[in-house]
């Protein structure tokens, strides 16, 4: 079963972390008193897909008639990340932008090499389950809200979607919110690990709205899919390929090189500790999926395994 946790609107490593480990402690004395775990990580390491209920609302029953045993599958578990936007078209700047990064976020945040009792060889096979539905993915390649507009009429006339939510795309706009959200993180095994990811995205975001580094080019999604099975597979030891040079070097190495760029965003964002946090992470290449396999290395079991996920995420 999942809990979904929201976060107020935050705009500091500081708020963020304080605002989780409320959410967090409340809910686990709450499920204290109903004797049940809780716990971070991206899939059930031993759960059974065929098990699951569809719970009974209009909208997931139709998901379920739609995908059939797909919508059973997707009994897995992600971080997402709003980033606010001054405007419609920096935020699809910003989409396109935050792209090239996805191999950062999937192989920081990867937690679910575990599905079904079996190892994947997976740092985060959670994501396996998103690519099986027809529209996930990346968002199409348009730069102004007016191109995005016509797209999505288009989309709607033809009966594939209702709504945005009907995108599983890795980066998708949010106009109500005026935010892009960044979806592709397994679910950390800590309230503090989730905080740091998300103040690194934030810092990132600054970096590339402040200063344009990059200018976003269709072609710079000819590696994108390999980048992103990379860190799914491998996470942190994963390559990446700059799509532009052709350069490659392993996630870790391209997160430490970005985390000097951003080092100054940093610092005004008060994230400093954060960003500090995500560089120990690079550094060891050692992502809550190996903590995980670690702990099965040591013990032996999957139960066990589970039980120091809910120690670990009470604190």
């Amino acid at each position: 079963s999942m809990i979904e946790l929201s976060t107020g609107i935050c705009t500091s490593h500081e708020q963020a972390v304080a605002d989780l480990r409320r959410i967090r402690d409340v809910h686990v004395a709450a499920a204290d008193r109903l004797n049940v775990g809780l716990c971070g990580g991206g899939t059930h390491a031993f759960q059974q897909w065929s098990d699951r209920r569809i719970v009974d609302t209009p909208r997931f029953q139709y998901l379920s008639e739609l995908y059939g045993y797909l919508a059973k599958q997707f009994t897995v578990f992600g971080q997402h990340v709003h980033i606010g936007c001054p405007d419609a078209d920096s935020a699809l700047f910003l989409l396109h932008s935050l792209s090239r990064f996805i191999p950062h976020f999937i192989a920081l945040s990867a937690s679910s090499p575990y599905v079904q009792g079996v190892d994947t060889g997976f740092h985060s096979a959670r994501l396996n389950s998103v690519f099986a539905f027809p529209l996930s993915g990346r968002a199409p390649f348009v730069l102004s809200w007016e191109e995005f507009k016509e797209y999505f009429s288009k989309m709607v006339h033809t009966g594939v979607v209702n709504s945005m939510k009907d995108f599983y795309w890795d980066i998708r706009p949010k106009p109500g919110f005026g935010t892009i959200e960044v979806r592709v993180m397994d679910t950390p095994l800590s309230v503090e690990r989730a905080a740091a990811i998300a103040c690194y995205i934030q810092t990132l975001a600054r970096h590339l709205l402040t200063d344009r580094p990059i200018v976003p080019l269709e072609d710079d999604y000819l590696v994108y899919t390999f980048n992103r099975f990379q860190a799914c597979r491998f996470g942190l030891a994963g390559t990446c390929v700059n799509p532009q040079t052709g350069e490659r070097r392993t996630i870790s190495e391209d997160i430490l090189e970005t985390l000097e760029r951003i080092a100054p965003h940093g610092e005004a964002l008060g994230s400093t500790r954060a960003l500090t946090e995500v560089g120990t992470i690079a550094r060891a290449q050692t992502n809550d999926a190996s903590w995980l396999r670690g702990v099965v290395a040591d013990e032996k079991s999957l139960h066990e395994a589970v039980r120091q996920q809910c120690l670990r995420w009470r604190a």
